[in-house]
């Protein structure tokens, strides 16, 4: 039985980097582990719109200084959230990491299960290797609703989780095309 989530994607990118995003997530959602998808936005996009509308995503708007995960999470179905950046593609084999994830985060309370990220170089590199350092929430975290919780501020822990996410080159900001259209 796989552990069923919601998916969160923040897109500050282009409208390919999201349409990227939500079709490597069909597999998840044949196999039973992605119930539903939160496209999240800093502003409206006729573009990003008609994407959300024709994968049956929902779109969350994020004002400024607002958290991007708490904002999606409003609006999903499940406890258990795949924060993604829209240009992320989870890599072969993440459903069952996704799967032995939910074994070890129910046995020995983990609230947090990182993914690696494939990085192009070596200064992505490096930011992915002091990213992993990180207690915040960021893409690539598979992340119970209970941590987006401000209230439970003690530092969680982090399950590494067996899967990568590569990164897609970012396409022009969504902002930049609102301005060109």
């Amino acid at each position: 039985m796989h552990m069923m989530l919601s998916a969160l994607v923040h897109s500050r990118a282009g409208p390919e980097a999201l349409a990227a995003t939500l079709s490597a997530l069909v597999t998840g959602v044949a196999e039973g582990v992605v119930a539903d998808a939160v496209v999240i936005v800093e502003q409206e996009s006729e573009t990003i719109e008609l994407i959300v509308e024709a994968t049956g995503a929902t779109c969350a708007f994020v004002r400024p200084g607002d958290d991007p995960w708490s904002t999606g999470a409003a609006l999903a179905r499940r406890d258990w959230f795949l924060c993604l950046e829209a240009g992320d593609i989870p890599l072969e084999g993440w459903i069952g990491a996704v799967d032995r994830f939910a074994f070890i985060a129910e046995r020995e309370g983990y609230p947090i299960g990182r993914l690696a990220r494939r990085v192009p170089d070596w200064r992505e590199w490096l930011r992915e290797r002091v990213g992993r350092l990180s207690r915040d929430i960021r893409a690539g975290d598979i992340v119970h609703r209970s941590r987006l919780d401000r209230a439970t501020a003690r530092r969680p822990r982090i399950a590494g989780v067996e899967a990568q996410i590569l990164r897609q080159p970012a396409s022009q900001p969504d902002r930049d095309l609102a301005a060109a259209g």
